[in-house]
């Protein structure tokens, strides 16, 4: 499926063309799985290091952050950096899928889940009314714009990453007047 996938891109992707290749037939997709999201979340699970549902709470932003980009770089490290592509790209064509990946698969470190952001605010590290929106724009861009030049995004890249960038973006409050790239939303 993940071949698939990378081959025609999510729109691409049918319960026709999946039983094709699998050898199966569309009813006996269509009783494990009610949807083409269903489909793709179950392979993307299959997947060697995705989000996994674990939760994200070291203590700290910092801690926070890092753990998310870690999510991200073991996923890009593991997985063909094309299929991650291909997968972010029907996102932003259709936020619904990337709430669902999000939901489903747990953190995939390509934006930030406001809880994370929540728990900064209360424990004093970021104002009040900061927004997610430095982490969605700028993290999981910076990772697999390297990833697909061969370039390293290494824990030693990360810790500058969040230390350089994203701690102080996510500290500074600004109107926000668009979403994140890969916040799932588009406006």
């Amino acid at each position: 499926m993940t071949e698939l996938l990378t081959e025609v891109g999510y729109d691409g992707v049918t319960f026709e063309l999946v039983a094709r290749r699998a050898g199966a037939s569309k009813p006996t997709l269509y009783r494990r799985w009610r949807t083409k999201q269903d489909m793709v979340v179950a392979a993307i699970r299959a997947m060697p290091a995705t989000g996994g549902g674990r939760t994200i709470d070291t203590g700290s932003l910092r801690g926070d952050l890092l753990e998310l980009l870690g999510v991200l770089a073991e996923t890009l490290t593991a997985s063909d950096t094309t299929l991650v592509a291909t997968l972010l790209q029907a996102g932003l064509a259709d936020p619904e899928l990337c709430d669902y990946l999000e939901t489903t698969t747990g953190p995939t470190g390509a934006r930030l889940p406001a809880v994370v952001l929540e728990r900064a605010v209360e424990r004093g590290e970021v104002p009040d009314g900061s927004h997610t929106f430095a982490y969605d724009e700028v993290a999981g861009a910076a990772l697999i714009t390297r990833a697909l030049n061969g370039l390293p995004y290494d824990e030693a890249y990360r810790a500058q990453l969040v230390d350089a960038v994203l701690l102080p973006a996510l500290g500074a409050i600004t109107p926000v007047h668009h979403a994140g790239i890969f916040s799932g939303r588009n406006h």
